[in-house]
């Protein structure tokens, strides 16, 4: 996927140290940069915006995804992280959020990369239960996608542009683009 700022560049994603395990940082690099993608088509003047007044603002879900991110690999995944007082970004605009998930980002996937099949698999507490490591990552990849698509609809109802993730939108697409939305397209092979 290509998409129109890279936060992780493909060559800024480490060798895993089992093959079988690339797909796993290959996938959070990738998740990293479908939210700044999504993140950086807010304006300065949207972070306060919210669509209901028991919905979070778009600030409040930027601030959430990097501090749960934190906690989620630290305290679950034991990975070294900075204190929490340390991530949220000194400024309060969409490129210093922007910035600050990437910059998070990195290192993690330094650490994954170092870690063995038995660390992976590895049953460890994950809130009230025991959960092998494997499964906590994949939480936290679904947790990310969950509050990534929050605001792809923010930014409908804002009538922004909503940026490809997975591939083509209402709004961007290329000749290549084959979305399923037939029949007959599910019937291919």
């Amino acid at each position: 996927m290509h998409y129109e700022h890279m936060a992780i560049p493909t060559d800024g994603v480490p060798p895993a140290s089992h093959p079988l395990l690339q797909h796993a940082l290959d996938t959070y690099a990738g998740e990293t940069n479908k939210v700044v993608s999504v993140w950086r088509v807010f304006r300065d003047e949207d972070l306060a915006f919210r669509p209901h007044p028991r919905s979070s603002a778009v600030v409040d879900i930027l601030k959430h995804q990097l501090l749960s991110e934190r906690r989620f690999f630290a305290e679950f995944l034991g990975a070294p992280e900075p204190a929490p007082s340390a991530v949220l970004p000194a400024g309060q605009t969409v490129e210093a959020y922007s910035r600050r998930m990437a910059e998070l980002a990195a290192p993690r996937l330094e650490f994954l990369a170092a870690r063995d099949q038995s660390w992976w698999l590895e049953s460890v507490r994950f809130f009230d239960v025991e959960r092998e490591r494997i499964w906590i990552f994949w939480r936290r990849v679904l947790h990310t996608a969950h509050h990534r698509t929050q605001l792809t609809v923010y930014l409908r109802m804002l009538d922004r542009a909503v940026p490809s993730t997975y591939g083509p939108t209402a709004d961007v697409t290329w000749s290549a683009a084959d979305p399923t939305q037939s029949v007959e397209a599910a019937g291919r092979k």
